[in-house]
């Protein structure tokens, strides 16, 4: 038996609906001037449109009526996706960094840890703190979480407490984050 031809599916326009594709009778109607015209028929606001030499763009279409606005559709779009990109530049990331340590560590291992930790807090990034216990380091967890404590305390002055810590399996973690803000880059 043959498979049924299957159409691709049809391109759905992203974006707000302009000139002929919005289909409602009436709309609201702000010109170009950003005056208000009031509620007339969708032919009647096209035809402002086309004789301005401008597009009508629906844009509130939940509004009843839908309000519409004659202006220039090309510059509409630059605006709002120059808007969005600005708003992702001006958007913080962070990174999470993980340092992991064992319960029994010495203490120039831990120094060079809290190193490796206070430059990450520099480059304005989160530290997840991973204690992993083996073997019969499982009956002194309690020396775990002395550990964790002296690294909270260490950093007080520069990091907060985002997860307190916590016993997962074999591993205990915690999570800081710095409190000062990232340096402009």
């Amino acid at each position: 038996m043959r498979r049924p031809h299957r159409a691709p599916q049809p391109v759905l326009k992203q974006g707000p609906r302009t000139n002929r594709d919005i289909r409602v009778p009436r709309v609201q109607l702000v010109d170009g001037d950003g005056q208000n015209r009031g509620v007339i028929t969708i032919d009647d606001a096209i035809q402002l449109a086309e004789s301005a030499g401008l597009d009508l763009v629906e844009v509130a279409p939940n509004s009843d009526p839908p309000v519409c606005k004659i202006l220039d559709y090309g510059r509409f779009k630059f605006q709002t996706q120059k808007k969005a990109a600005e708003a992702r530049k001006k958007q913080k990331t962070f990174e999470v960094k993980e340092i992991k340590m064992r319960p029994n560590i010495d203490t120039h291992d831990y120094d060079v840890k809290m190193r490796a930790i206070r430059k990450f807090f520099d480059e304005g990034d989160k530290v997840k703190v991973t204690l992993r216990f083996r073997g019969r380091e499982m009956a002194h967890q309690n020396l775990g979480m002395e550990l964790l404590d002296k690294v909270r305390t260490d950093t007080s002055e520069i990091a907060k407490v985002e997860a307190e810590p916590k016993l997962e399996g074999r591993q205990m973690v915690m999570v800081l984050a710095p409190t000062q803000p990232r340096p402009a880059a």
